[in-house]
């Protein structure tokens, strides 16, 4: 027996010659499960798009990081909550249930659950089963889903399938894995609207789950209709993410049967640096490393910035990182606790090594910070990369999404938050505590939603806009941002009745390339509508509106630039927090005509619009005051993080590149 054992940070990972070897290839090729279901054609369409909201990062009983904590709603009930029913929740006594609601429709969704442990998940619960008195299974029914040897499996670089659990040559696990896929695509063509009303999309998807060497590596795989891979490639079967992309684009893209597929990185901000290396193993010349960037370009078109393991869009104090601090960078900084669990205490993560060892030295992870684990210098370092290689790797649009492993689908709203964790935050004392003893604590938030500008609500409108980078992510709230991009647009265009039809005839929209240079610098259509809430829960007013900027220095340096472009930052709205109250005026929309006053036309840059709206209270802060004061945690009187929050949207970029 052949043991291989490196050290990370304290930690052993360990890997022995039993383990079973991952299935052909062609095992993942792809079929069309739609069954002869043919949709009708929208009834409604809008040619200058209209914004949908949804939420693709979406956790059920199938996942074992949800089944641990009594979760017990599988795919088709989260797609029941996301478009209005009702849905059952653990309480945390003698496994009661609570039922909740989300406060209103989406209009699409796609459950991702974790696609590592399909086949042993069923086996470890059936007391039939020849694997189930294996010590790998008394560890998954222990109720422990963050136990090490579960954790080492998505952890080690030569994780391989135990064949104690799953049988010879895997085949029990491969059985029992392909119902639960089977399953999960069933619960989507059942929830598909297909007839001309077009109220409802429910996408086919799943997680691939990579926490290589204690990083959070994590894919959502997004697939446009129901011809989909026969089986979902997960980490242990495929440890790095270029063959990930490879096998998608290889057994479902080329494949001829219709497929369609692409995949988004998300919470990168606790990847330790890694998700957004600058590295390209085994691709030696520029050209292999090209090819690796132009895989990844197609493959992966969008990237989460936010979801309910906090913000990855900026962090201030970053090394490299030059321009004035950004005091919005400060929003839901989970990354404190995660990383807080590696270092001493009162000690702060380090820096990343980004040296040529990088992939094996400790001190990439699991405890260190780095720019390339956020969005803003992720897309400044894909410029220097196009230089570099001719081809942008992080050329990414911007959305966001939940990481709910409570089945509830899109519940963001702050004011009735129910948690996200069974019963590890089922009751409000957990959710209002920063202590780490309560695995759902309030270092976690409610989540985000992804937004698209899409002519009809169907499966290709909404598939072909994320593949454009038409997108947009928000905090929680249904903001409608749109940004614009050309070399002359009218001064008056935002009060023109044909300003959009204006602005895609003459400018480019969210998530595309600037033309050609033609004129003094680039002018940029910033306007975004507030959302406008419901009865139960009125929307909160806009603030204002900001312009983020971003690019390189010959040196390799970030540079960042805020432009306060829109309505008022010193509006003097704040909140009530003996009530929780909104105070203050705001706007129900904004927009302007922004032209860039420091552009220099040798350096390429991104451009991205942030709608950030008045104060609010954060839903820890609404918690506490609901409970009876005896009743509140220590951290109610003192939190960790401020009980007072500005909610915003952000854009996919707009990208100027030199020519010539």
């Amino acid at each position: 027996m052949r043991v291989v054992s490196i050290v990370l940070a304290g930690m052993v990972l360990s890997a022995c010659g039993k383990g079973l070897e991952p299935p052909s290839e062609s095992a993942y090729a792809a079929k069309d499960f739609s069954a002869g279901q043919v949709a009708e054609p929208c009834a409604s369409s809008d040619p200058n798009r209209q914004a949908l909201f949804g939420d693709l990062h979406i956790h059920t009983a199938y996942s074992n990081d949800a089944w641990n904590f009594d979760v017990r709603m599988e795919p088709a009930d989260a797609y029941r909550y996301a478009f209005g029913g009702p849905l059952q929740l653990p309480l945390g006594d003698d496994h009661k249930a609570r039922e909740v609601y989300i406060d209103r429709p989406l209009d699409f969704a796609g459950v991702t659950d974790h696609a590592e442990f399909f086949g042993e998940q069923d086996v470890c619960f059936d007391p039939v089963a020849a694997g189930y008195s294996s010590s790998f299974c008394e560890v998954m029914r222990s109720g422990n889903g963050r136990a090490p040897q579960l954790v080492m499996q998505i952890m080690s670089p030569f994780s391989k399938r135990r064949a104690d659990v799953c049988g010879e040559e895997g085949a029990d696990c491969a059985a029992r894995a392909a119902e639960y896929w089977r399953n999960t695509i069933d619960a989507a063509q059942a929830w598909q609207d297909t007839s001309s009303d077009c109220q409802r999309t429910a996408f086919v998807a799943y997680e691939y789950s990579s926490f290589r060497l204690g990083s959070n590596l994590h894919r959502n795989v997004i697939f446009r209709n129901a011809a989909v891979l026969q089986r979902p490639v997960s980490y242990i079967d495929v440890h790095r993410e270029w063959d990930l992309w490879r096998i998608l684009k290889e057994q479902c893209i080329e494949s001829g049967t219709g497929c369609d597929v692409l995949a988004i990185p998300h919470n990168p901000n606790i990847s330790n640096g890694r998700m957004f290396a600058v590295d390209y193993p085994g691709a030696d010349s520029i050209e292999e490393q090209a090819d690796r960037a132009r895989l990844r370009q197609q493959i992966e078109p969008l990237v989460e910035i936010t979801q309910h393991k906090g913000d990855s869009e900026c962090r201030n104090g970053l090394e490299g990182v030059l321009g004035a601090e950004d005091e919005l960078c400060d929003l839901e900084r989970f990354e404190d606790l995660a990383f807080a669990r590696f270092v001493g205490e009162g000690e702060q993560p380090g820096q990343c090594y980004s040296g040529p060892l990088a992939d094996w030295l400790p001190h990439l992870g699991p405890n260190c910070l780095d720019r390339k684990s956020y969005v803003r210098y992720a897309l400044v370092e894909g410029l220097k990369e196009e230089q570099r290689i001719g081809v942008n790797p992080f050329k990414f649009g911007i959305m966001a999404s939940t990481d709910t492993h409570n089945a509830t689908s899109g519940g963001v709203q702050e004011a009735a938050f129910e948690g996200h964790l069974g019963n590890g935050d089922s009751r409000a004392e957990q959710r209002a505590s920063f202590s780490s003893e309560n695995e759902g604590n309030a270092y976690n938030n409610p989540g985000g939603l992804i937004g698209v500008w899409a002519t009809e609500n169907s499966r290709d409108s909404i598939f072909d806009a994320m593949q454009r980078k038409e997108t947009f992510g928000t905090s929680g709230p249904r903001i409608q941002p749109r940004f614009f991009g050309a070399w002359d647009l009218p001064s008056d265009l935002c009060g023109d009745p044909q300003m959009l039809d204006k602005a895609y005839a003459q400018a480019v929209p969210m998530g595309a390339d600037l033309p050609a240079r033609a004129s003094d610098a680039p002018t940029f259509l910033v306007a975004a509508n507030a959302d406008g809430g419901t009865a139960a829960y009125p929307g909160t007013p806009l603030q204002q509106l900001q312009v983020i900027k971003g690019w390189a220095d010959d040196e390799g340096n970030h540079h960042q630039r805020v432009f306060e472009v829109a309505g008022d930052p010193d509006n003097g709205a704040d909140v009530d927090m003996d009530t929780c109250r909104p105070r203050g005026e705001g706007f129900a929309q904004l927009c302007t005509v922004w032209q860039d006053p420091e552009f220099d036309p040798q350096s390429s840059a991104i451009y991205y619009l942030r709608a950030v709206e008045n104060p609010s209270c954060r839903y820890s802060a609404q918690q506490c005051l609901a409970l009876p004061e005896a009743d509140r945690p220590a951290d109610c009187a003192d939190p960790v993080f401020e009980p007072v929050i500005q909610e915003r949207a952000w854009s996919s970029p707009i990208w100027y590149t030199p020519r010539g």
